[in-house]
Formats: C-alpha cells, sequence, structure tokens
C-alpha cells in the first residue's frame, strides 16, 4: 500500500525509480540484496517494506513480526552503507512510542513501557530508528526515520482477520451486507480513539521531508485528527451501506485508547495533510469495491 502510493507520488514528480517486487526481491536475505543494491546503485532508498497487521496478527504471530522487521531493515541500512548510498527514508510507526494520553512528541520515545499486544513489532522498529542515527552519526549519512500513524487508502490489505482497523471493518461490512446478516460484529469496545492518515497525504509527505528536512531526528507524521473506533464503525457503515446493526465484542482487545502525534514539526516546516477521513474512506472503499479484495 505504501510502496505503491509512494511510486505513484513520485512518477508524478518526474523522479528516475527503480522498483522491485518482493518475489524478485526477499529482503531478508542479505547477500541478495547485496547484490541488488550494488547493481542498481539509488541515490535514495524509501524503506517502506515491513511484515505488517493488525492486533491480533500482532498478539498471535510476535516471533515473525520480530524477526523479519529485524532482517528487512538490517539487511537494506547496512547494505546500503555498505554500497555508498547516503540517503534513506526509514518508515517507522506511531507504534513505537509508549503508552500515552496526550499528542506524542518525538521526544517520547523510550520514556515508558510498549502496548503488550504489538511490542515485537515496535522493539523492530525501534532497531531500525536507532539503526539509522547511528549510522548517520558515525559514518555522515543522512538515514532518517519518521514516524506515520496509523495509515489507510487503496491497496491495504482487506482480510477481517489479519488487516488493520478500517480496512477490516471495511471487509466485514461488505461481506455482511452481501450475505444480508442483521449483524456485523466489531472487535473491541469501539472506545479507543485513534488518528488516521491517508496513504497519498503520507507519500506527499515523504517527499516533502526529503525536500525540506536534513536533521537526523526522527519526525512524525500525522493527520491532526482523532475518532473513536465506534464512530469510524459508523462512517464506514454509511459509506458502505449496510443496514444491519454493529456489534462491538469487548472479549477482544482494543490496544491502547489513545495514540494521537504531536506532528507539529512537520506542520511548522509547511506541509499538512489533504484529505479527510471521510474523503479517504469513500476513495478507500471505491477502491476495494472495485478490486473485491
Amino acid at each position: 500500500m505504501v510502496g505503491s502510493a509512494l511510486y505513484r507520488n513520485l512518477k508524478k514528480k518526474k523522479m528516475n525509480l527503480i522498483k522491485v517486487s518482493k518475489d524478485k526481491l526477499d529482503l531478508r536475505i542479505q547477500k541478495d540484496v547485496d547484490q541488488w543494491l550494488g547493481k542498481n546503485k539509488p541515490d535514495i532508498i524509501f524503506l517502506a517494506a515491513a511484515r505488517v497487521g493488525g492486533i491480533l496478527e500482532n498478539n498471535n504471530y510476535p516471533a515473525e513480526f520480530i524477526s523479519e522487521n529485524l532482517q528487512i531493515q538490517t539487511n537494506v541500512i547496512t547494505s546500503a552503507y555498505k554500497k555508498n548510498i547516503r540517503q534513506i527514508i526509514f518508515l517507522g510507526s506511531a507504534c513505537i512510542y509508549p503508552i500515552s494520553n496526550k499528542p506524542i512528541k518525538e521526544n517520547d520515545l523510550l520514556s515508558g513501557r510498549l502496548e503488550p499486544t504489538n511490542r515485537a513489532y515496535s522493539v523492530a522498529k525501534i532497531a531500525g530508528i536507532e539503526m539509522c542515527r547511528s549510522f548517520s552519526e558515525q559514518y555522515g549519512l543522512n538515514y532518517l526515520s519518521v514516524q506515520p500513524n496509523n495509515l489507510y487508502g487503496p491497496k491495504d490489505n482487506f482480510s477481517a482477520k489479519s488487516g488493520h482497523v478500517i480496512p477490516a471493518l471495511i471487509k466485514k461490512m461488505y461481506d455482511a451486507k452481501v450475505s444480508n446478516k442483521k449483524k456485523c460484529e466489531i472487535w473491541g469496545s469501539g472506545k479507543p480513539k485513534r488518528e488516521f492518515l491517508f496513504v497519498d497525504d503520507l507519500a506527499e509527505a515523504l517527499f516533502f521531508i526529503l525536500e525540506k528536512y536534513k536533521k537526523i531526528e526522527p519526525i512524525n507524521i500525522g493527520s491532526g485528527f482523532e475518532i473513536t473506533i465506534h464512530d469510524l464503525a459508523l462512517l464506514i457503515k454509511n459509506i458502505i451501506g449496510y443496514n444491519g446493526e454493529l456489534i462491538f465484542n469487548e472479549k477482544y482487545p482494543d490496544g491502547v485508547y489513545r495514540k494521537f502525534l504531536d506532528s507539529s514539526k512537520i506542520k511548522n516546516l509547511g506541509w499538512k495533510p489533504k484529505v479527510s477521513i471521510e474523503e479517504g474512506l469513500k476513495l478507500t472503499v471505491e477502491w476495494f469495491l472495485k478490486n473485491k479484495c
């Protein structure tokens, strides 16, 4: 999802792009990464590849989440250094931050405990952030980490079991509608608040950072808008046109009750998101209906 949006955005900027599918290059294999980077020699790497998933997926497969993400980022960052590639933009996640009821600043990193359901993923991403900082400081490189909040959009993982909350809700409600089900179960209480960022806004932000931000300190990217999972589900229900009842099952975990980023650093540089949650959901549902994932 992120890679596709970034590719579309950068293509409009007339940049010379090199892309490779994961069936052609497995970033978990160091020698393959070495060979590919040595052959293609990009000036800049946008490292968006990762093992990702929703709360249950993170909770059920922590070994894969920590090991695969550590492999991917370690291989790419160390190979980039060996091949004298001087600029990387590494995509972290808002999950790296400790549990907090206030807007989370970049310097809150490592200041408290992590949310248990995605701890393995968070630790892997924190390691990637520290790798970027360490290589930049020691070798004079520009390896930067960015921390976007919850992303959604076209080409997301529309799985009711392994997808993040927005694509999972879209899939569940679509299935309930076409099956004429009177009730649709939603995991969790619906009370937690989340900040969502449309993936094309992220792509614009990454290009903006490439041009405007020259420091090695991490930088947050958020929409600045919070919504409860309950209200989010109602929005999706209306867009899908599902007329049944939503049942919130509190036997499933909620995750943290609030995850809201302080994105003042990037906004003070002049960036702001363009796509509202309502517009972004409509675009995402439209893509889903055309592709029936």
